[in-house]
């Protein structure tokens, strides 16, 4: 289930100068929204997620970036000075929990902060918007409202972040996405990654995220922003729309719009 929530920018509180990377900070403001309403909950998701049998775990909430009508990037300083007064942002819930009473009760007039140790901004949860499910079929066009990130590991720790262009990126985004499926459901999925299609329908821009910005715990992981038609049976699509694209779904990659 997606909900849009209408943010408030409480400039008065600490500013409005948003790091450019702030894309951790929203999961992190999730996870504590969360351990407000139910902490065992919270610890679950944030600890355990659902856990495979080879160690992966999947922790299944997705967002989008902030969608900010107004607003000047300080590339200096790493910034980005939010000029309007409100703000939205998406999320997507598939846990049982997250029914419509729960989520909009929860998050509700929810007040927090996204920030580091240079500058913060505080929201107030204003307005919980259930979106309407878009009508699915087996062939669907999608933007990405947030960076796509297509892992390809190698023996060792070494990590390849892929472009959707490249020949293994259809693969790894439907592996992935069957993984999820198999897990969530607690059931093998009765589809195989022959029977899906990835077609890129823009050229990729390619975005490089910090994961704890300026901390020693400080990753940098590479997605892409792109147009991209997808193949997939039915139940796979509403399921990929509702999960996000590739990997790190619950650090905010992946998540999809749906384009006529």
């Amino acid at each position: 289930m997606r909900f849009k929530l209408q943010l408030e920018v409480n400039k008065r509180a600490f500013g409005n100068r948003l790091p450019i990377n702030y894309q951790y900070e929203q999961s992190s403001a999730i996870y504590r929204i969360l351990a407000r309403a139910d902490k065992d909950y919270a610890t679950w998701l944030h600890e355990n997620g659902f856990r495979m049998e080879n160690g992966k775990t999947f922790k299944f909430f997705s967002y989008s970036r902030f969608d900010i009508e107004r607003y000047k990037i300080l590339h200096e300083e790493g910034r980005m000075l939010i000029l309007s007064d409100t703000v939205e942002w998406q999320i997507s819930f598939l846990p049982e929990k997250s029914t419509q009473s729960f989520i909009q009760g929860l998050f509700m007039d929810q007040v927090f902060e996204i920030g580091d140790r240079k500058s913060t901004v505080q929201f107030i949860v204003r307005n919980v918007e259930v979106m309407p499910s878009p009508e699915f079929t087996e062939e669907m066009t999608f933007r990405t409202l947030s960076p796509m990130c297509l892992k390809l590991r190698h023996e060792g720790r070494k990590v390849d972040y892929l472009s959707p262009t490249d020949s293994a990126a259809s693969y790894i985004l439907f592996k992935g996405l069957i993984e999820k499926y198999s897990l969530f459901y607690g059931t093998e999925c009765p589809f195989h990654v022959e029977g899906c299609r990835l077609e890129v329908l823009s050229s990729p821009k390619s975005v490089l995220v910090k994961i704890k910005a300026d901390t020693p715990q400080e990753t940098k992981v590479r997605g892409f922003m792109c147009r991209m038609r997808i193949s997939a049976p039915l139940e796979l699509m509403r399921f990929l729309y509702e999960s996000s694209a590739g990997s790190l779904s619950s650090m905010g990659f992946g998540f999809l719009k749906v384009e006529k």
